[in-house]
C-alpha cells in the first residue's frame, strides 16, 4: 500500500525535528498556509453549495449543530469529574474538542480523493457551522459555578459584546464564511481564482503539513508533562467523536466519503479558532494545556491513524 502524500510531508517534519535538523520556514507562511486552506475550502464549499442547495441540506445542517453543542457537553465531564481538572480548563479543553481542526478536515480530502472515493462536495458548510457551538458550550460550562456561587470576578470578564465578535468574527470563521458566500454568490466567476486556491491546494497542504509535522514533535516534552490522563483522553475522544460522526452522518444520508469525512470532524480538535476565542472569554485557562493536547496529540493520531480508522468503519457498517 502507497504512503499518502501529505501523510508523508508530516512524517517527513517529525524525523526532521527529532533529529534536529534546522529547518525554519520564512516568518508568516505558517499563517499563509493557514489563511489558503481556509479560503480555499470555503470557496470550494460555496460552489458546490450553489449547486447542491436543497431542503434536506437544511435538516441535516441542524443535525450538525446539534452535534456540535453534544460534543463538548461528553467531553466536559470526563475532564472535569474523572481527570479533576479545574474548571476552566476542562470547560476550555472541551471546547477545542467540541470545534474542528481546519487542517484534519483537509488531510481527510486529500485522502479520499487519493482513494477516489467520492463525498458530498458541500461539506464545508458542516465545517464552519461546527466552529461555533462547542465555543458557546465552553463559555457556559466555566461560568456555571461562578452564576451559581452569585457572579463572583465578573470584574475580570470580557463583555458580552466583547465574547460575541470573538465567537462570530475570528479568522476561521470570517474567512471560511467568507468563502463560502464568495464561492456561493460569484457563480462561474469563480474560476478566475480555481487555478490559484483550488489546483494549488495539495501542494499548500503539503508544505503546512511539513510544518505540523515539526511542531508536533516539538512539543513531545509537553505531552510528557500532561500526563497519562491527557494522553488517553486526546486518543479516546477522537474515537469517541469520529464514531459519532460517522452515525451520524449514515443517518442523515450522506455518501460513505461524506460519512467518513464527518467523522473526522466529529474526531478533530481545533487548535487555530478556538484557541483566540477562549484567550478571550476564558483567561484563567490554561491555553497550553489545550494546544499541548490537540496540536500534540490528537493532530497527529488523527492524521496517522483515525483518518483510515473512520474509512474502514464507515465501510465496515455500510457492508
Amino acid at each position: 500500500m502507497q504512503l499518502d502524500v501529505g501523510i508523508a510531508f508530516f512524517i517527513l517534519g517529525v524525523f526532521a525535528t527529532l533529529v534536529r535538523s534546522n529547518i525554519q520556514f520564512p516568518k508568516g507562511l505558517y499563517q499563509s498556509l493557514i489563511l489558503f486552506l481556509m479560503i480555499a475550502i470555503g470557496l470550494k464549499g460555496g460552489v458546490a453549495l450553489a449547486e447542491h442547495a436543497s431542503w434536506q441540506l437544511v435538516s441535516q445542517s441542524i443535525s450538525v449543530i446539534l452535534f456540535g453543542l453534544l460534543l463538548p457537553l461528553i467531553a466536559f465531564p470526563i475532564l472535569y469529574y474523572i481527570g479533576e481538572l479545574k474548571r476552566y480548563d476542562a470547560a476550555s479543553i472541551a471546547a477545542h474538542y467540541g470545534s474542528v481542526s481546519v487542517g484534519t478536515y483537509a488531510v481527510a480530502v486529500a485522502f479520499l480523493e487519493a482513494q477516489n472515493v467520492a463525498y458530498e462536495p458541500y461539506l464545508p458548510l458542516f465545517v464552519v457551522l461546527l466552529e461555533m457551538p462547542a465555543i458557546a458550550v465552553g463559555i457556559v460550562l466555566a461560568r456555571h459555578k461562578k452564576s451559581a456561587a452569585g457572579g463572583a470576578n465578573d470584574s475580570e470578564s470580557p463583555s458580552t459584546r466583547v465574547l460575541l465578535h470573538e465567537m462570530l468574527f475570528n479568522q476561521g470563521m470570517l474567512l471560511m464564511v467568507g468563502g463560502l458566500l464568495i464561492g456561493f454568490m460569484a457563480g462561474e466567476r469563480v474560476e478566475r481564482v480555481t487555478p490559484f486556491f483550488f489546483e494549488l491546494f495539495n501542494g499548500v497542504l503539503a508544505l503546512f503539513l511539513l510544518q505540523m509535522g515539526m511542531t508536533a514533535a516539538s512539543r513531545l516534552g509537553e505531552i510528557k508533562r500532561l500526563g497519562n490522563f491527557m494522553l488517553a483522553f486526546g486518543v479516546a475522544m477522537p474515537l469517541v467523536g469520529g464514531v459519532l460522526g460517522c452515525l451520524l452522518g449514515l443517518a442523515i444520508g450522506l455518501s460513505t466519503g461524506g460519512t467518513v469525512l464527518l467523522a473526522v470532524l466529529g474526531a478533530s480538535a481545533s487548535y487555530i479558532a478556538v484557541p483566540a476565542a477562549m484567550h478571550v472569554a476564558l483567561p484563567q485557562a490554561n491555553q497550553s494545556l489545550s494546544i499541548s493536547a490537540s496540536l500534540g496529540i490528537t493532530f497527529p493520531f488523527n492524521v496517522l491513524i483515525g483518518i483510515p480508522t473512520f474509512m474502514v468503519i464507515t465501510q465496515w457498517i455500510t457492508g
